[in-house]
């Protein structure tokens, strides 16, 4: 067994409880927060990251990849989860997001730096996670039968 895929697992295991915990205290605040619709897409997007980072974490061992792929891939799905989740509660904060993320936010438009930093951070989770994504995809194939171990 691959020491550091089992330690990558854990960590995973252990920030998806962590964004159930986010998730659950983060909904009291939904009504209180300047865009409030943002605040639920916020709530429920932590929901569901917590969820997927449970579940790959649980399968993370069983992937097939060399230690520089696979820290690759923890990392890069780490900053895909945290930076999308950071851009709603931004958005969701200073009532701000409509130009990114415009069904959620509505009518709600920040100032510029607000939106470009939306922008930035929105943006630049997604060529991450589906870079994290393809390497996990990569890492499920099945290993050579011709290698001694099992």
């Amino acid at each position: 067994m691959n020491v550091s895929l089992s330690r990558q697992g854990h960590r995973l295991l252990q920030i998806g409880v962590a964004l159930l915990l986010f998730s659950s205290f983060e909904g009291f605040a939904i009504p209180y927060l300047a865009a409030p619709r943002l605040g639920l897409s916020a709530h429920t997007l932590s929901g569901l990251e917590a969820v997927l980072l449970l579940a790959l974490g649980l399968l993370w061992e069983r992937l097939n990849l060399s230690a520089a792929a696979s820290r690759v891939a923890f990392w890069l799905l780490i900053y895909s989860a945290l930076a999308i989740l950071a851009a709603y509660v931004m958005a969701s904060v200073w009532g701000a997001g409509n130009e990114t993320m415009p069904l959620a936010a509505g009518a709600f438009h920040g100032s510029a730096f607000q939106e470009t930093a939306i922008k930035g951070i929105g943006y630049s989770s997604a060529p991450t996670g589906l870079i994290a994504f393809a390497l996990i995809l990569w890492g499920l194939r099945l290993a050579d039968p011709s290698s001694t171990e099992s």
